[in-house]
């Protein structure tokens, strides 16, 4: 049994101050004194939150989701935690379907092993395949060679472990897959998308519960003709990811975005591999990618993904909007794990749910990350 002392608890309506949070593996509960007998944590007057889940993530320090390599998906893990991250979707990027396969394969072994005591790092939920059943005209840092129609009887063999698959709801046999993968259980997202307003909307009546990265790789939202950002945000059974970076999207956004989607947004880092490496050029997957800063960008101008961390994003988050932390957190956490149907279990602190924890400093920097009670970071 440990409890933590000293601590500013963040839940998902607010911030309780005075309590210990007392747990093993899941969450006991919270007490003015810890148990008898506990191991006893202080985290010195900083904040405990849940731990955040990042459902969009393809890499960061030269590894891949994409590689297909089982200790790349282990060594990722282990850094993403001390990020503040406690479970995450390894995203696939849009590559021929027997590449996509092996990717499928090492994450499901990496999502076994991640459930044992010798894991050291951010439990992985699954997989999030970010295509390949997207609209070339909005492929955006997708490879187009790996562009295929919608299928959903490829994604069977795959059902237990993809949580997540972005596609184009407009593209032709788009809206029968979507039918077909929801009855498997895989959650859907339209992205890199050219879908009218009408398109998105029959996307969404078919299935779609979940936007990639609203606004980047979609028509903009246009008064004639909002578009899938029209749909995803007026719409409330889609979750809107959103790449808090200021970079992707302006942050005069992201209080509007709150407004409209509430505790539909989900943050995301859509960290690329080159993330964390020096400015510069770099290759990934055969492409050239211009490190500068947080901004990455092909030669031709091209946003090519993040260098975001999840922590970042919620400190980001509050800064531009005034939000309390509680809120932002919130959209690190409980709102993701709801957007892949985990919140039974993850997403907040809540007696009886894993004890995914993580203990920050007064600005959100994290100093200490449990996974199911165990210490990762």
């Amino acid at each position: 049994m440990k409890c933590i002392v000293n601590g500013k608890l963040i839940l998902k309506d607010g911030i309780l101050e005075g309590r210990a949070i007392v747990f093993s593996d899941r969450i006991q509960g919270f007490s003015h004194v810890p148990p008898e007998g506990a191991e006893v944590i202080d985290a010195g007057g900083g904040y405990v939150s849940p731990g955040l889940i990042d459902v969009h993530c393809h890499g960061f320090m030269g590894w891949d989701a994409s590689h297909g390599d089982l200790e790349e998906l282990r060594q990722m893990s282990r850094r993403a935690a001390r990020f503040g991250v406690t479970a995450w979707l390894p995203t696939t990027m849009t590559l021929d379907w027997p590449a996509l396969e092996r990717c499928f394969s090492a994450i499901r072994q990496a999502r076994r092993e991640s459930l044992t005591d010798e894991w050291r790092g951010a439990q992985v939920l699954g997989c999030h395949a970010e295509g390949p059943f997207i609209n070339p005209r909005k492929k955006g840092a997708q490879a187009e060679s790996g562009i295929q129609k919608p299928d959903a009887e490829k994604l069977r063999p795959w059902a237990d472990v993809i949580r997540l698959a972005t596609l184009a709801p407009e593209l032709e046999g788009a809206i029968e897959c979507i039918r077909a993968a929801r009855a498997m259980g895989v959650a859907l997202s339209m992205g890199h998308t050219d879908a009218s307003y009408d398109q998105a909307m029959a996307g969404i009546e078919a299935g779609v519960t979940h936007a990639t990265h609203t606004f980047n790789a979609m028509p903009p939202l246009n008064h004639r003709q909002p578009g899938a950002v029209g749909a995803a945000l007026g719409d409330g059974r889609v979750f809107c990811e959103l790449i808090c970076d200021t970079f992707h999207v302006h942050p005069a956004l992201f209080g509007l975005m709150a407004k409209l989607a509430g505790d539909r947004l989900v943050l995301i880092t859509d960290s690329i591999p080159v993330a964390g490496l020096p400015d510069g050029p770099h290759e990934q997957l055969g492409a050239t990618v211009i490190v500068d800063g947080m901004k990455l960008r092909f030669p031709d101008g091209t946003i090519a993904g993040s260098a975001l961390t999840l922590d970042a994003a919620v400190r980001n988050f509050v800064k531009h909007t005034g939000l309390p932390l509680w809120q932002a957190v919130g959209m690190a956490s409980l709102n993701p794990a709801r957007s892949i149907g985990a919140d039974g279990e993850k997403g907040s602190l809540e007696p009886g749910k894993h004890a995914d924890i993580v203990i920050a400093d007064p600005d959100f920097r994290i100093r200490s990350t449990f996974v199911r009670g165990r210490r990762v970071a």
